[in-house]
């Protein structure tokens, strides 16, 4: 036998798996859950999930018109670098949850089970109803944004893109979404690794070839240094910084939905170890991944004004035009709209675990606690998430706004979701400490939170305020009109009837483990 090969029996490798699967469902049954879902997920797979719905060519590139008028490529580039370093905070404080409750719900059950018990239906309560928010938002900007780009694409040959027709676009594709994820976890592996490879390989190959095309290429100081405010006077009626702190939305709602490896936890192997680690490498990956391609876009700007008011609906499409011509922009805009396409059947994927987790506790009607044995797939909340993201676009053919809102409000409900478990984390580190996985930061445990508490506090305000000024019906930032219709079902159903009848997650048999160190990570 040549070296370096090992002679695996079949048998003692399948019964190691088995052995695995066990550890995994007698750890799920210690959180007080049966293993309905299949595992069939591995760490790649784990990883795979939170980097495709982060997928740094789906902000980038829809959000790219808003970033270019808002702050210019000085607040772009930059803006990239820190709100990678503060999410990354963010992203370790919810690895050493995970790794201690790998469950479906992800952070509304980390809450639930973080808090203390007579609290713990109320913040897994208020943490569903934000992450529910934040999951709907998120499919919206993402698969709108997507629909969008079709159009402009197909403008270059003729089409001419109205919001009904947008809207068809947005549906069609939404239905392919609910489609793939009804055939469940083997479909969706083989199109987790695909997304893989066309998330990292894909796109530092057309990061690399516009660069190389691109006849002309803007300077460090043109990229780096130029400030730009499109808005409308706001870096006059207000400050330069205030232009400067809306405008790193772009950044922070491409870097979202890396919760994802949590929801698919319950269809992970070793989900303690793989989920966390999953979480992490995502945002690292896509953070240096997004800052390559970002800046590829902003160093190949050939006429800066042409580009900012351009006439085909989507600035990067002109920098395609630019450089490669009509039929290149076609082709590198269809590979854009193919990574795109798998961000949103992932959103998907993961806004259908979470739904299915909230029915199974009782937040949302029993009809949708129901996996179908034929496909090992949560079909009903599935085609619940497709439905409840085409309702939340229907108001962009009447504002032109709706899109900015939508991810506004992805950004914020999903933020607050993670926060909210890492606040309480904070608050009674002792009782996390009992309960700690195999992945857990140690001393560095509470400095972590708190940065991570105060970042999520500052976007939260931040991505509330007014983009565009003057402020009329039609620039008004509705995020905080919705965040507060939101809080106040939340918070008013709560107190006049949820807390009669909603108990939460079933904590019962953690809260035994929980008293003694180390039980429930053990």
């Amino acid at each position: 036998m040549p070296a370096g090969i090992v002679d695996v029996d079949p048998e003692a490798h399948h019964h190691h798996q088995s052995a695995g699967e066990a550890a995994d469902a007698a750890r799920l049954a210690a959180l007080g859950y049966d293993q309905e879902l299949k595992r069939g997920w591995s760490l790649l797979e784990s990883f795979g999930v939170s980097f495709s719905i982060i997928s740094v060519v789906t902000g980038i590139t829809t959000l790219f018109s808003f970033g270019l008028v808002t702050g210019g490529p000085g607040v772009m580039s930059v803006g990239w670098i820190v709100v990678s370093f503060f999410t990354m905070f963010v992203a370790f404080s919810m690895a050493e949850i995970v790794s201690a409750i790998p469950t479906s719900g992800g952070p509304y059950h980390w809450a639930a089970l973080l808090a203390k018990p007579e609290h713990s239906a109320f913040a897994a309560w208020s943490t569903g109803w934000a992450n529910f928010l934040g999951q709907v938002a998120v499919t919206c900007g993402i698969t709108y944004g997507l629909a969008g780009l079709v159009c402009t694409t197909a403008g270059l040959h003729g089409f001419e893109t109205t919001a009904p027709r947008q809207i068809g676009v947005y549906a069609a594709l939404l239905v392919s979404h609910g489609i793939v994820n009804t055939f469940g976890i083997k479909t969706l592996a083989f199109l987790n690794r695909s997304s893989i490879a066309l998330q990292s390989l894909g796109v530092g190959a057309l990061a690399i070839a516009l660069l190389a095309k691109a006849p002309t290429h803007r300077s460090a100081k043109e990229v780096f240094a130029t400030f730009y405010d499109g808005t409308g006077g706001w870096s006059v009626r207000a400050s330069p910084a205030y232009v400067a702190v809306i405008g790193v939305l772009l950044a922070q709602f491409t870097i979202t939905g890396f919760d994802a490896s949590a929801h698919m936890s319950e269809e992970t192997h070793d989900a303690a170890k793989s989920a966390p680690i999953g979480v992490i490498t995502a945002v690292g990956a896509s953070s240096l991944f997004g800052f390559f391609l970002l800046n590829s876009y902003l160093f190949s700007i050939q006429d800066f004004d042409a580009t900012v008011n351009t006439e085909l609906g989507n600035p990067v499409l002109q920098i395609f035009v630019d450089v490669f011509g009509t039929t290149g922009a076609t082709v590198a805009m269809t590979f854009v709209c193919l990574c795109i396409w798998h961000c949103g059947l992932f959103s998907i994927t993961s806004n259908s675990r979470m739904m299915y987790a909230f029915s199974r506790d009782g937040a949302l009607p029993r009809f949708f606690d129901h996996v179908d044995k034929k496909w090992s797939s949560p079909i009903r909340t599935v085609w619940l998430a497709c439905t409840l993201a085409f309702i939340l676009a229907l108001p962009a053919l009447g504002s032109s706004v709706a899109f900015a809102a939508a991810t506004s409000i992805a950004t914020i409900g999903l933020y607050i979701s993670y926060a909210i478990p890492i606040a309480i984390l904070a608050w009674d580190h002792g009782r996390f400490k009992k309960m700690q996985g195999p992945f857990n930061l140690g001393r560095a445990s509470l400095p972590v939170a708190y940065i991570a508490i105060g970042w999520v506090t500052f976007i939260t305000i931040a991505f509330c305020l007014p983009t565009a000024n003057p402020v009329d019906s039609q620039t008004l930032n509705y995020t905080v009109v919705a965040v507060g219709i939101v809080a106040v079902g939340t918070f008013g159903t709560w107190f006049l009837w949820a807390r009669r009848w909603f108990v939460g997650p079933r904590t019962a048999a953690l809260e035994e483990a929980s008293k003694e160190p180390g039980a429930a990570g053990s």
